[in-house]
């Protein structure tokens, strides 16, 4: 198991800020592990979500928010349906990654790539156009010839569209990110 320092500063603005946008009690949890035990990524986080939990309760702002494992986690919520107080993890871990984009920590190399590519697609299409997403990843990282040997066992079955198709309600997300580009301008 990973030792981590925490200094002695406690942000408690910065756990009031997590409280109210999740609307989630951090004091709840206690740290059964739960969370991390059904996390499909616990081997690629740097900071496990049962330590992400704890940091936060501790008010480890900087330490939270500089973390890799926000921007690897799926939200796939195992985290959330194995907690025994009933804390919606996946969502504090929402929460801390709006968080760190809106305070400039953005990830790291490839991670933070791959998310600018798919909130760009999703901005453009008004949901994500994978093809798009894969030119816009590849040309950010130089990865041409990466999962290359995917292309002939995915195209013959007619899932892959080489043109954005037409959604209902593209004007609406677009919408989402004008506000979101507005308040994150203040």
């Amino acid at each position: 198991m990973k030792v981590i320092n925490i200094n002695s500063s406690y942000d408690s603005d910065f756990v009031r800020e997590v409280e109210e946008e999740s609307g989630q009690k951090l004091n709840l949890c206690y740290q059964c592990g739960k969370c991390t035990a059904g996390c499909p990524y616990t081997d690629e986080y740097d900071i496990s979500v049962s330590q992400i939990m704890r940091l936060t309760q501790a008010g480890q702002k900087e330490k939270v928010l500089q973390s890799n494992s926000l921007w690897l986690c799926a939200t796939c919520e195992s985290c959330t349906s194995r907690c025994p107080n009933e804390i919606d993890v996946a969502l504090i871990m929402d929460v801390l990654r709006h968080m760190a984009r809106r305070e400039g920590y953005t990830g790291t190399g490839r991670v933070k790539t791959f998310w600018d590519s798919f909130l760009s697609s999703v901005e453009k299409n008004g949901r994500v156009f994978e093809v798009g997403l894969l030119v816009n990843y590849i040309s950010h990282t130089g990865r041409f010839w990466t999962d290359v040997d995917l292309g002939p066992k995915v195209l013959p079955k007619g899932k892959i569209h080489f043109k954005p198709t037409e959604m209902q309600g593209k004007k609406e997300v677009a919408k989402i990110f004008m506000r979101f580009n507005e308040e994150s301008a203040k």
